[in-house]
């Protein structure tokens, strides 16, 4: 029986690789260049699916253009704001995406950026690298406390609640909104803001953990960053165009935020420039889910789905 044809966009861990051809004849992208939506088409042409990434802009003049023969879309990733949902959906081509596996590694990066922020860790690094680290003084570098702190959640899926069982070992006292109040066993003790708005004045870190969508598109803006405390810290973990970054920018500068921890980024790689300038914002380079098993499982996750659909079974994640 002959294998599946699969175009798979970006490259891909080793070991997904190894899947990836064992079970589909591919085309797969040996130097990880981002392909452009010509090289895309010109790619899909016989092709029974497509592997994409959050990387690739699957936006509806594409989806139009892709071969008859492409009956499948599956992305590596749990977002899916990269993806035409509507194009696919009056393209009757079904879309998968991979929650679940990433979870616990994005709520690291965000203790991380809780921590780095909190502690100043890039301008002490940066000071030790630089040898401008002269002596220890009761007055150096200082940062706040998290233990003990109240932490507000925005978003309280799966990676939510990860964050706030993590940051429960730091006896922060737990915040958060969410469309609907959890239940008491996964609430566990935080309490439910119905509405966001009232979520800020009670968050000395505010963590943003909710989709990407037109009602969250720019939602921490001036006017919500003003409600926060005085000394806030905000953190980022999920999408970058939840943040208005002028305003973030400007609250960093006037002292209004003690700092920020920034894992995504509007127009990511390219960032708004600004922050390359601030001392008091910790910058990752969108690595919440890069780790080897993370990025591992998202890549089998993708593949089943895969799988299940050439085999005439249900998608397991399915989006559209």
């Amino acid at each position: 029986m002959a294998k599946p044809k699969l175009l798979v966009t970006r490259r891909l861990p080793p070991a997904v690789t190894d899947r990836v051809n064992a079970t589909y004849d591919a085309v797969t992208n040996a130097d990880d260049h981002i392909m452009s939506a010509d090289e895309v088409i010109e790619k899909a042409q016989g092709k029974d699916a497509l592997l994409v990434t959050p990387a690739d802009k699957v936006n509806a003049a594409l989806i139009e253009r892709l071969p008859a023969s492409v009956r499948m879309i599956a992305t590596f990733s749990v977002g899916y704001e990269h993806i035409d949902l509507e194009a696919c959906k009056k393209r009757g081509t079904p879309v998968s995406n991979t929650p679940d596996v990433l979870t616990d590694a994005t709520a690291d990066i965000t203790l991380l950026l809780m921590l780095g922020a909190a502690r100043r860790a890039y301008e002490g690094e940066r000071a030790v690298r630089e040898a401008a680290w002269k002596s220890w003084s009761t007055t150096y570098m200082l940062g706040v406390h998290m233990t003990g702190k109240r932490l507000g959640i925005f978003g309280m899926g799966r990676i939510g609640q990860a964050v706030a069982k993590r940051a429960r070992a730091f006896d922060m006292e737990v915040h958060y909104s969410n469309r609907n109040r959890l239940p008491a066993d996964l609430e566990q003790g935080a309490t439910f803001h119905a509405n966001p708005e009232d979520l800020l004045g009670v968050s000395d870190f505010f963590s943003i953990n909710a989709p990407a969508s037109p009602e969250t598109f720019h939602w921490l803006n001036a006017a919500r960053i003003a409600k926060l405390p005085d000394n806030a810290i905000v953190i980022n973990t999920a999408r970058g165009t939840l943040v208005d970054d002028a305003a973030l920018i400007a609250a960093l500068k006037s002292g209004k935020l003690f700092s920020a921890g920034l894992d995504v980024f509007e127009n990511e790689p390219n960032l708004n420039p600004a922050y390359r300038e601030l001392q008091n914002v910790f910058l990752l380079p969108h690595l919440g889910s890069a780790t080897v098993d993370t990025r591992n499982a998202m890549g089998f996750k993708a593949l089943d789905n895969l799988d299940a659909f050439f085999a005439g079974k249900p998608l397991l994640d399915r989006v559209v």
